[in-house]
């Protein structure tokens, strides 16, 4: 693609990140950029001034990506989202799970343990979904945005 698929906007929940194009189904969408850092420190960051913005890598490592040029934070949580997280050459890049129209807004499964931890209401509320989270195992680790 001769330049991003997406851009940034207003959203239901804030700003999030919408197609600028129609995206293919198993395209590539954004990397989720940040520094590596330990899982424990993001944990201590969490709890200490928000920390919304971290993505579990596993349980060593966790990208910090609370810098605004980290496009992919935008990707804001569905219940039913139409992105995963999948770890490429080291780099966590957001890729489509099926066709994304243009206009539509990009969205990602944070999983249970952002959910549980940053919205204190039912995740379906917080999206606008009416149906029941799915348990896929595919959810994102992600810890923000």
């Amino acid at each position: 693609m001769p330049f991003p698929p997406f851009r940034i906007g207003r959203a239901r929940t804030g700003l999030g990140l919408f197609a600028t194009m129609s995206i293919p189904k198993g395209a590539w969408v954004v990397e989720y950029k940040g520094p590596r850092i330990p899982t424990a420190e993001a944990h201590k960051k969490e709890r200490s001034r928000g920390g919304r913005y971290m993505f579990e890598i596993d349980s060593r490592w966790t990208i910090d990506g609370s810098a605004r040029d980290n496009i992919g934070r935008y990707a804001n949580h569905a219940c039913r989202p139409n992105t995963e997280a999948e770890l490429v050459r080291g780099r966590m890049m957001l890729r489509a799970i099926r066709r994304i129209a243009a206009g539509e807004e990009i969205t990602l499964d944070y999983g249970r343990d952002y959910l549980d931890l940053f919205i204190p209401v039912c995740a379906c509320e917080h999206c606008g979904t009416r149906q029941r989270r799915r348990s896929s195992g595919k959810a994102a680790r992600k810890r923000g945005d």
